[in-house]
């Protein structure tokens, strides 16, 4: 505040919600997160709003649900190594950066017995982040709001639309299940269309896989000792 700061986004994750109670979920649902990830960004919400309360900074926390996808231009999107995004794991892996994916419990109360997540285009996600901005400057209130499509994919889904758009039929295994893993997590998300005039572009599971793909092989491509190339 001392530096005129009255402005402020901040990325948070559908992980504050733990186990959900229903779904999808809504901001306004319990928060009970069961993971240090969820639990920090938690605690960051709340001194956000003691912020607002005490000094009158207005804020929008935006809930990232799962992000996924690459920018369709090609120009950047995540390099890390050893990520562990399901989605980025099922390209390198149909690409032969990895020997096989795992899939973390098949007896979940879905439909397929594999976790269900809300997958968000990356580039949808940056533009809720203009709209956000733009929501304050023209004096919106503070407010928090979920970032997702509003319906799910489940884990095998999400591999078969892989080995579809690749091509390429990778080697999956079946593993236990993770603690902590919800069985489903999907957003509503209709307070964000409506509160920031959201409107995503890219809400579509293939077009997600695509774009990732895309950026996966560029990365290959890229020669080490550039911006994203990652040594050997």
């Amino acid at each position: 505040m001392k530096q005129g700061v009255r402005n402020f986004i901040f990325s948070s994750t559908a992980a504050v919600y733990g186990n959900p109670t229903r779904v999808p979920v809504r901001e306004g649902d319990p928060t009970l997160p069961t993971s240090p990830y969820g639990s920090s960004k938690l605690m960051t919400e709340i001194m956000l709003r003691d912020a607002s309360t005490a000094h009158g900074l207005r804020h929008v926390i935006l809930r990232y649900f799962n992000v996924a996808g690459a920018d369709p231009l090609g120009r950047t999107v995540q390099s890390t190594k050893a990520a562990t995004h399901l989605i980025k794991v099922a390209v390198e892996t149909a690409l032969g950066l990895r020997p096989k994916m795992d899939v973390f419990g098949t007896d979940y109360p879905t439909r397929d017995g594999t976790c269900i997540r809300d997958y968000i285009h990356v580039s949808d996600l940056v533009a809720a982040h203009a709209d956000a901005l733009l929501y304050l400057r023209r004096g919106g209130a503070s407010t928090t709001l979920n970032c997702g499509y509003g319906r799910g994919f489940s884990v095998l889904e999400v591999i078969e639309t892989v080995k579809r758009v690749s091509g390429v039929d990778f080697k999956v295994e079946f593993a236990a299940r993770r603690a902590g893993d919800p069985a489903r997590l999907v957003a509503a998300c209709d307070l964000a269309h409506s509160t920031l005039k959201w409107q995503p572009r890219f809400d579509d599971l293939r077009t997600i896989v695509t774009h990732a793909l895309a950026w996966e092989r560029k990365l290959q491509r890229l020669p080490v000792g550039s911006e994203f190339a990652d040594p050997p």
